[in-house]
């Protein structure tokens, strides 16, 4: 799979993308208030922002977001969802080429597209539109595996998504984040976050995901079939909780500014 075969993966799943995708805590805004001296009158470019939901943790912060997103679904999606918020912009780019001018941020945010970007060109680029002291923020939700209801979901995909562990691998690790932000220190927390979904918040939180054969594909109607028992086999109240780490990792660049 290519970068740009990427940049199209989502087209088809906007809608369930919207409706039954994490959002991320809102203790990512005190962490980076803390850590990074975040104010509201700082200019964020949040990368790969299709659907608009770290953009609009900044903009409850009073940010000025441009949101930065190649895949046209999404990125309706995205001004749609956040079509109340004056200090929105969103913009046809992407990682490698933002189409920013050099020096005109203080944040470029990253949610859970930034295992999608091309690391060298994307690093380059995000270098050039920072300002001299800006920071650089890279966050995703890692759905855990450690309960039996999660256990059983993680191999649910592995048996039925068309290519769920490559997509599962292309998560960065430590090393990768280091590597990427270069010789400097790269902070890294955890939050927790959680997901209660009843039976159509299940459905529809499988398949947002890339990896989830659609409707029609001839593992679809089987993989339904194996999500409704365990749903059954799990459910509390009519009710499955789906857990995830927050990964927030933050810094400033190598060589930027």
């Amino acid at each position: 799979m290519t970068f740009a075969d990427a940049k199209q993966r989502f087209s088809s799943r906007v809608a369930d993308y919207i409706r039954y995708r994490p959002g991320y805590p809102s203790e990512v805004l005190p962490l980076l208030g803390t850590e990074c001296g975040l104010k509201p009158g700082h200019v964020v470019a949040d990368i790969g922002s299709g659907t608009g939901f770290l953009s609009e943790l900044f903009l409850k912060n009073g940010n000025r977001v441009y949101g930065i997103e190649p895949n046209d679904a999404m990125r309706e999606a995205g001004e749609e969802y956040l079509a109340s918020f004056d200090n929105f912009s969103s913009i046809v780019g992407s990682a490698e080429a933002t189409t920013l001018e050099a020096g005109s941020v203080d944040f470029v945010s990253a949610g859970q597209a930034f295992h999608w970007f091309e690391p060298n060109a994307t690093r380059t680029e995000f270098r050039r539109i920072l300002k001299a002291n800006g920071w650089m923020v890279v966050l995703w939700n890692d759905r855990q595996t450690d309960t039996p209801f999660a256990d059983a979901y993680q191999n649910l995909l592995a048996k039925w998504g068309t290519d769920y562990k490559r997509v599962r691998e292309a998560y960065p690790e430590a090393h990768a984040m280091q590597e990427f932000f270069g010789a400097v220190t790269v902070s890294r927390k955890v939050l927790p976050n959680e997901q209660v979904l009843d039976w159509d918040g299940l459905v529809g939180r499988l398949r947002s995901s890339s990896y989830a054969p659609g409707e029609g594909h001839p593992n679809y109607a089987p993989m339904l079939a194996d999500l409704e028992q365990l749903f059954r086999a799990s459910e509390k109240d009519g009710r499955v909780r789906m857990q995830f780490a927050t990964h927030v990792y933050y810094g400033r660049l190598a060589n930027q500014g």
